[in-house]
């Protein structure tokens, strides 16, 4: 299985998702568009695409940022789901995927940087794919926005500050509006790189401070995407899982 990364910038990398891919015995392949790697011309040779996190919008410009083009990641993305990909977004990836199917970005009720728990809704109890993180999960966050609704997607999780966590697109389709990739070392990189950010959020609700962010544990949420991406994956999940 190729497993493609678009990945936006180099503080925000794919993280424990590396050790799945490599863990596996998968191929990875990116598109690091922050350093001018274009995106894949031919979606043929990719089985999973993954499109991560960033301080941008889906409603960012080209002015506003040189080398971020959300109109050709949306396009991506669409030609990804209609040639049956695996596709999953992280943060700015899944608001990308509710884009580039007609929904637009939302502004989240809180913002959250930290480690809070997420609970699965009524749908996620019931998905093949997201009950085994059972009813309640302690994950990462790093966001101030949320993915679009489209029509018949199902929102799988929410937590206290963003009903909408975990997002179902479709039977392959999926946005984490949470961070369960994040590793000590790519937090130490995103705190490098959000000074301003996390001062001016100092004290808010749903916001950690630097050393608690630093001093988490996140094995045990790699573990679960670990074993979500496993059952994504696996031969039988393209059937009923919507």
């Amino acid at each position: 299985m190729n497993v493609h990364f678009v990945v936006h910038e180099a503080f925000e990398t794919p993280g424990a998702l590396v050790d799945w891919v490599e863990g596996r015995g998968h191929k990875a392949s990116y598109s690091h568009v922050h350093a001018g790697q274009p995106l894949p011309a031919d979606v043929s040779g990719i089985d999973l695409l993954v499109v991560m996190g960033g301080p941008q919008s889906p409603e960012s410009t080209l002015a506003e940022c040189p080398h971020f083009d959300s109109a050709a990641e949306q396009a991506l993305i669409v030609r990804c789901i209609e040639a049956g990909k695996y596709v999953l977004g992280i943060c700015l990836g899944s608001q990308l995927i509710g884009a580039a199917l007609g929904a637009r970005v939302q502004h989240s009720p809180e913002k959250e940087i930290g480690t809070y728990p997420i609970t699965l809704t009524d749908a996620g109890l019931a998905h093949p794919l997201i009950a085994p993180f059972g009813p309640v999960l302690t994950v990462a966050h790093w966001h101030n926005d949320m993915p679009g609704l489209t029509a018949d997607a199902k929102v799988l999780a929410a937590s206290e500050g963003c009903p909408r966590q975990i997002v179902a697109f479709g039977p392959k389709v999926f946005g984490f509006q949470c961070h369960m990739e994040l590793t000590p070392v790519v937090v130490a990189a995103l705190i490098a790189n959000s000074g301003p950010e996390l001062e001016a959020a100092r004290g808010r609700r749903f916001v950690q401070t630097p050393d608690a962010l630093l001093a988490h544990d996140y094995s045990a949420m790699n573990r679960q995407i670990f074993g979500f991406l496993d059952r994504l994956t696996a031969p039988s999940t393209a059937v009923g899982t919507r």
